[in-house]
């Protein structure tokens, strides 16, 4: 009798799953793609669909992770309907969630979205969610050794303490959290050929459909990372990188030491925030 019931135990607790299983499947939610169009106020579109002297809608941009978020299942904290947060303390402001084009007008291909959580400059730890949409990617970049010289960034966001002191080269990993990335390196062998769905949405910013080449492009390395509860390092310090979302798109956690925007370099010129 004993090995009767723990039979029908067990077969139920399948039976379940299973159901479970389905449910989660029935109920997820579809992934919503964007154009190029639903972002931007005016100026023109040139034949790559890159903005020209318009407007990017940054309000639109956070509706739009906020949709990611929410298929994810990832928390959208009221915090982030604010540009500005405030510090307790002492009333100062600092970066909320942002939603950025980097003022290139190619936000679907050359974007982003994200918050620091910390960035610590006296005891120099960071931490970092990044946001992309389906085959969305960061702009291309490197870091190097500095000193701040913004005081909004070497100011102590909890005591108000000014620091002056040079910091080294943003050493970073990633864990991601939801869907997956197709992350670009300088470091190991071209193999860009072997993504083509990562290749053919490429910004022509950095690459050259027509002509089949990379015009500003460095990071020819490619690999696909998915929420798989392994974190991946930075594997050069120094080196050119960065990471398009997959077809889901992407949340990744970042890991890092303290990072001032002033020690970040760019392959495109005049990347704003």
């Amino acid at each position: 009798m004993k090995m009767k019931t723990i039979a029908g135990a067990a077969a139920v607790v399948a039976v379940a799953g299973m159901m479970a299983g389905c449910c989660q499947e029935c109920g997820k939610k579809e992934v919503k793609m964007y154009t190029n169009n639903e972002f931007y106020a005016g100026g023109a579109f040139d034949a790559d669909g890159i903005n020209k002297d318009g407007k990017f809608d940054a309000a639109k941009g956070k509706e739009a992770y906020f949709d990611l978020m929410r298929r994810f299942g990832y928390p959208v904290f009221p915090s982030f309907k604010d540009d500005k947060l405030t510090n307790p303390k002492d009333g100062s402001q600092y970066l909320g969630f942002w939603a950025t084009d980097f003022a290139k007008g190619d936000f679907m291909k050359f974007g982003m979205g994200g918050v620091i959580w910390v960035d610590e400059i006296k005891e120099e730890y960071f931490g970092h969610d990044i946001f992309l949409l389906p085959f969305q990617s960061i702009a291309e970049h490197s870091h190097v050794a500095g000193n701040p010289v913004d005081k909004s960034v070497s100011t102590d966001r909890w005591t108000g303490e000014v620091f002056n002191k040079n910091i080294p080269a943003k050493m970073e990993s990633w864990l991601v959290r939801h869907g997956s990335v197709y992350s670009f390196s300088e470091v190991g062998e071209p193999n860009l050929d072997k993504f083509p769905e990562a290749k053919k949405n490429l910004s022509a910013l950095l690459f050259d459909h027509k002509g089949d080449k990379p015009t500003l492009l460095k990071s020819l390395h490619v690999e696909k990372w998915t929420a798989d509860g392994v974190a991946h390092k930075l594997p050069r310090v120094g080196s050119w990188h960065f990471m398009m979302g997959g077809e889901e798109g992407a949340i990744v956690s970042e890991f890092a030491n303290f990072h001032d925007s002033t020690c970040n370099r760019y392959t495109v010129p005049n990347v704003g925030f």
